[in-house]
């Protein structure tokens, strides 16, 4: 468990989780739950990078991997990377409008916008827990990685598993499981876009109360925006623009963008969410912070998900813990 921020930290002159990375050379930032997660990670990147530090990117990815030619980590893990011709011939063969690729297109961004060729090591998402963490060692081992930031687009993984909805657990349980077993000492979970997954069915009065539990248990790393006048700011914009335009639109990335520009409330981006209500607003683009561990310590059922093999194993692992509950915490409004 990273070092409660508590004691150590030198007050409002620095975010603790920037003060609980100090020092760290060379750190991993992993996508929680798939899909576009790693893309919140993107300002906290670019703030890193300019400190020195050597960032790596990793995602579980929804796009279907196989087939593709390059350099396979593993099995379930391709190193994407915008300048390798096969992926690029690859993605250039896909049908419009069936091109999703996340990682590729990131990669792309980098490449095209900055110049710098920079791979994500993308995963199957039907791995679990014992084989992503197998992935994550030998990406540690590779980059000598001294820290890793699992980053949620939305705050669903901080559902600990007994809430009346929890979103779409499975990929960011697994993650969490994975990073967990790292015999690592610095591994945090990052949050951003507070409020998104309420189209999902999730509870803010939950996610609140649970960083209330990880704030007694010295846990939370605390909060802190993203503003659209920070470089880092600029570039997550940039990167959405550019990424929309290629490839399609992203709820979780549209929403925290459009926040952080300052748009509020009804504010609609997606043709996805036309049939439902937005409530765009400033905390959006705040980054909430918290030591991976002490998240997992909270997970009842965090062994027997530590121990599963695939993405099936992680659903049932979660199906039958919920089914040991006698009543799950319901879902209540906030009250402002």
């Amino acid at each position: 468990m990273a070092s409660p921020p508590g004691a150590s930290c030198p007050g409002l002159s620095q975010p603790p989780l920037f003060h609980a990375l100090s020092g760290k050379k060379n750190v991993l930032i992993a996508g929680c739950g798939g899909g576009y997660d790693i893309y919140s990670g993107i300002p906290l990147f670019w703030s890193l990078r300019s400190a020195g530090v050597n960032v790596h990117l990793a995602n579980l990815s929804f796009t279907n991997l196989a087939g593709i030619s390059g350099d396979w980590l593993t099995d379930s893990c391709l190193k994407v990377v915008a300048s390798d011709e096969r992926i690029s011939k690859h993605v250039a063969g896909m049908a419009a409008g069936f091109n999703y690729f996340p990682e590729y297109y990131l990669s792309k961004f980098f490449l095209d916008t900055h110049g710098l060729d920079i791979p994500v090591y993308t995963v199957d998402r039907s791995v679990g827990a014992v084989p992503l963490a197998r992935i994550y060692n030998l990406l540690a081992e590779k980059y000598s990685i001294d820290a890793v930031i699992c980053v949620d687009g939305g705050t669903d993984s901080m559902m600990l598993g007994d809430e009346e909805k929890l979103g779409t657990p499975t990929e960011d349980n697994t993650s969490i499981a994975a990073v967990n077993s790292l015999p690592l000492s610095s591994k945090f979970l990052v949050c951003l876009g507070f409020g998104i997954d309420d189209f999902h069915g999730v509870s803010h009065h939950l996610f609140l109360e649970n960083t209330s539990t990880l704030i007694q248990d010295g846990g939370f790393f605390g909060a802190f925006s993203i503003t659209s006048q920070m470089p880092e700011g600029q570039q997550l914009v940039a990167l959405y623009e550019y990424v929309a335009k290629a490839s399609g639109d992203s709820i979780v990335c549209s929403s925290v963008c459009n926040a952080l520009q300052g748009k509020f409330g009804n504010v609609q981006s997606s043709p996805r969410t036309a049939k439902s209500e937005l409530y765009i607003n400033p905390l959006m683009s705040l980054y909430w912070c918290y030591d991976l561990t002490a998240v997992a310590r909270r997970m009842p059922h965090i062994k027997n998900l530590m121990a599963t093999k695939s993405r099936t194993d992680v659903g049932a692992t979660i199906t039958a813990y919920r089914n040991t509950l006698k009543s799950t915490r319901p879902a209540k409004p906030l009250p402002l």
